[in-house]
């Protein structure tokens, strides 16, 4: 076992990560995180070994074995569990576009998002929700929602998909489908309409880029 090996090995423990954990915050497989610490694989590339340091709140130097000490100027700071949630596709903000659940790839984010799946927006209609063209928007699959809850939604005969706040009137028997920016207009089903789309999901989360 070589001394980045064991060290890299060490401290994992010590902060009680699994490798699977580790393996996955850095997009490799969990043998190859037992490779590197069994010395099976002796040089771990710069940048790996980087964000193995960052992830295990040590530095680099530590486990090359340059010093004795493990621990970071900011022991507050702890790793973020992560995981991979699907993305099907993309969904409109605005007007529907044609989507599909055809998995794509996938979006890696915190443990903490009780989410199903993602989709990228696309368009400007959820602007006011701070939503932007290109920001991945976590579902959490359900069929009912709220007056006002953000949801994923396919109209028309599962070709459609858009990104709205829904609002269901019993006593007059419409739905209203609206988005957060005053330039588009409601999206509203009533009667036999109402058969016309279905919810894929709640949005509880999103993940944009800093512009």
């Amino acid at each position: 076992m070589s001394v980045t090996g064991k060290r890299m090995q060490e401290r994992r423990k010590e902060l009680g990560i699994s490798a699977d954990t580790l393996a996955e915050h850095l997009g490799i497989s969990r043998s190859t995180v037992f490779r590197y610490e069994n010395g099976d694989i002796e040089k771990i590339p710069a940048a790996l070994l980087s964000d193995i340091a960052r992830f295990l709140r040590t530095s680099e130097a530590f486990l090359m074995g340059w010093e004795d000490t493990s621990e970071r100027i900011l022991t507050n700071i702890y790793p973020i569990e992560l995981k991979h949630f699907p993305l099907l596709g993309e969904m409109a903000c605005g007007k529907p576009v044609y989507t599909h659940e055809g998995r794509e790839s996938y979006i890696m984010a915190g443990t903490n998002i009780k989410a199903d799946f993602c989709l990228k927006a696309k368009g400007d209609g959820m602007i006011n929700a701070r939503i932007l063209d290109g920001d991945i928007v976590f579902i959490r699959k359900q069929e009912i929602v709220d007056n006002g809850d953000i949801a994923a939604v396919v109209v028309k005969n599962d070709n459609e998909a858009t990104l709205k706040r829904f609002f269901y009137y019993a006593d007059k028997n419409i739905v209203i489908l609206r988005a957060e920016n005053p330039a588009y207009e409601d999206m509203i089903f009533t009667n036999k309409e109402l058969n016309d789309f279905h919810i894929l999901g709640k949005a509880i989360a999103f993940q944009s880029d800093v512009k």
